[in-house]
This record gives C-alpha cells, sequence and structure tokens, in this order.
C-alpha cells in the first residue's frame, strides 16, 4: 500500500471516529427523553464544515474528503434531528438552524453563482473552508484557560483528544503530501491544541485520582 493510500485509511478511520463521539450525547439523549446539558451549536458548526468541505472535495474530484463529509454530514444532522426532537427550547434551535441553513444558501450561490468555474472558485471554496476550520480548533481555547485557572481537567474528554490529534496528524500529512495547503494548515491547530491537552491531563493528572466520581464533558 503506498503511504498516500495508508494516509487516506487513517484519515477516514480516525475522523469517523472523532465524529461518531456524538453517539455518546445521541444516546444519552434518548435515554433521559431530553437535551438538557447537551451543546447544540458544535452539531450545527460541524455540520456546515462538513457540508463546505464535500464541495470542496467534489470540486477537486479527492475520494477520501468526500468520503470522509458524507459520512460525518449524515452523523451530524442525525445528532441535530435528535436534539430538536428531544430539546424545551425548540425556539432557539430553529433559530440557530435557520441561521445555519441560510449561510449555507448565501455561500452556495456565491461560490456556484458568483464565482466562475474553476482554479478561481476552488482556491476561495478552500480558504474559506480552512479559516472555518481553524476556528473551530481555536474555539476551545478559552476553556483550555478557564482549566488552568480552576487547575482541574474534568471538562476535557480524554478519548475526544486522543481522537482530535490523529485526526488532525493524518489530514496534514494527507494535505502535505498532495501539497494542499488548504487541506494542511487548518489541521495544524489541531495538533497544537491537542498537545496542550495533553499536557493539561499530564499536569493537572493528580486531580482527577483525587475525585470520587469522574465525569467526562466533550467540547
Amino acid at each position: 500500500m503506498e503511504f498516500l493510500q495508508l494516509l487516506s485509511c487513517a484519515c477516514i478511520i480516525f475522523t469517523v471516529g472523532m465524529f461518531t463521539t456524538g453517539l455518546t450525547d445521541l444516546k444519552k439523549m434518548k435515554a433521559t427523553q431530553s437535551a438538557d446539558n447537551i451543546q447544540f451549536l458544535p452539531f450545527l458548526t460541524t455540520c456546515l464544515n462538513n457540508l463546505g468541505w464535500l464541495y470542496y472535495g467534489l470540486l477537486k474530484g479527492d475520494g477520501t474528503v468526500i468520503s470522509v463529509n458524507i459520512i460525518g454530514a449524515f452523523l451530524q444532522t442525525l445528532y441535530i434531528i435528535t436534539y430538536c426532537h428531544y430539546t424545551k427550547d425548540k425556539r432557539r434551535v430553529f433559530s440557530q438552524t435557520l441561521a445555519m441553513v441560510s449561510v449555507l444558501c448565501v455561500g452556495w450561490v456565491y461560490f456556484t453563482v458568483v464565482i466562475p468555474p474553476g482554479e478561481a472558485q476552488l482556491s476561495q471554496l478552500g480558504l474559506t473552508c480552512s479559516v472555518f476550520t481553524i476556528s473551530m480548533y481555536l474555539s476551545p481555547l478559552a476553556d483550555l484557560l478557564d482549566i488552568v485557572r480552576t487547575k482541574s481537567v474534568e471538562r476535557l474528554s480524554f478519548s475526544l483528544t486522543v481522537a482530535t490529534f490523529f485526526t488532525s496528524t493524518s489530514w496534514t500529512l494527507y494535505g502535505l503530501q498532495l501539497r494542499d495547503y488548504y487541506i494542511m494548515v487548518p489541521n495544524t491547530p489541531g495538533i497544537f491544541t491537542s498537545i496542550i491537552r495533553f499536557f493539561l491531563f499530564w499536569w493537572f493528572g493528580a486531580v482527577i485520582t483525587n475525585k470520587s466520581s469522574y465525569k467526562l464533558i466533550q467540547i
């Protein structure tokens, strides 16, 4: 197996594995018949991110990008529908979903009608997806600062941190191999934020052992 094929398999396995961490929230909602204490925005933003990269993969003809984001968009849609079913605050959820659909429609019109097909279309779409992905990787930094202040890692999920590290690393190497900087660059922050989380687990790990109960909250 060539190195690029190996990286492609790694990207699919690790990314799908990371997407399936949301199944924990889905099972919790079904078990409690409630969406309380479950964050809704991550489902929306991840779905929007998946759809953007899916379009990029279709334009470029990259089977790995297409496959991963079809699965990701399907899972996020499943999480969104489940959340909408169990949430009590349906008006807020509806308004946020409507906002995402509006952004999606505006983006679709811009990249299909305003921008002519070709290299410029692919470049602008890749840049937009890259910026959005970077913002998603950097968004938990405020929570990391709070963890440093409280000296507790109870808000971190170790399994999600491991999944993020391997996913980011595989996509970074995949983009480097293809010389596609729109894939490589936005996944680099995921490596660094994961390393920071590993350091926090090591530094404040002693705090966990003194706790009688430990509940993981994914961020």
